[in-house]
């Protein structure tokens, strides 16, 4: 499985570096069955997160054709409250993607039905603000399920939420749950547990999916 991590101009470190670390622990304990990258949609660049001028390389473009996992990031800023500028916002750092070549790539991602899309936190909210989520389950970070609905995806509150060739997860620190539970589906829970050994951290919350009974009474 050979997965590629995309950056854009302010997104979150930790969203990126989160899964980029489990997913290549991943790769070193199956022996080479999965590779990672960091990518861009403009190709090799530094790219300049939100969280304190952090960048990170990209070293290569962001291509579906190549891969079989795409992440995606949130952004990391304010919120808008607190007198903020306005264009620094995460709402104004996501939407900002929109103005690049990333909702045509991302839009091909999908489409393939040999890619995965995967999005931490405000990720999500990228393709639901390129309207790439109509109908689909998806979760972001608690301050943004209002955003989602709005872009036509079903809002689920859950930590990892499993669509098939979807899969979304929660605030920052999912990131870990994402890569660990990409690693169970894709390459088997041997190799995700002994990663999740190696890191000392046990995974949270149920992944949701939709299969089973609907429950009453909720």
């Amino acid at each position: 499985m050979h997965a590629q991590i995309v950056l854009f101009d302010g997104f979150d470190p930790l969203d990126a570096v989160a899964p980029f670390e489990v997913l290549h622990a991943g790769g070193t304990a199956s022996s080479g069955a999965v590779t990672v990258e960091l990518v861009s949609a403009e190709g090799p660049r530094e790219v300049v997160g939100g969280t304190g001028g952090l960048a990170l390389r990209a070293t290569a473009a962001l291509d579906p054709a190549r891969a079989d996992l795409v992440v995606v990031p949130g952004a990391s800023g304010p919120t808008g409250e607190g007198g903020a500028p306005q264009d620094e916002t995460i709402p104004a750092l996501l939407g900002r993607t929109l103005t690049t070549e990333l909702p045509a790539l991302l839009k091909a991602a999908m489409d393939d039905p040999d890619v995965t899309v995967a999005t931490v936190c405000g990720g999500s909210l990228v393709l639901a603000m390129a309207g790439l989520l109509e109908g689909r389950h998806a979760v972001t970070h608690h301050l943004g399920m209002d955003v989602l609905a709005a872009g036509g995806a079903h809002a689920v509150r859950a930590r990892v939420v499993d669509d098939g060739g979807l899969v979304t997860a929660a605030g920052v620190t999912s990131g870990l749950d994402l890569g660990l539970y990409l690693l169970e589906r894709e390459v088997g829970p041997r190799i995700a547990h002994a990663v999740e050994e190696l890191f000392a951290y046990e995974r949270r919350g149920t992944v949701w999916r939709a299969r089973g009974p609907v429950p009453a009474g909720f």
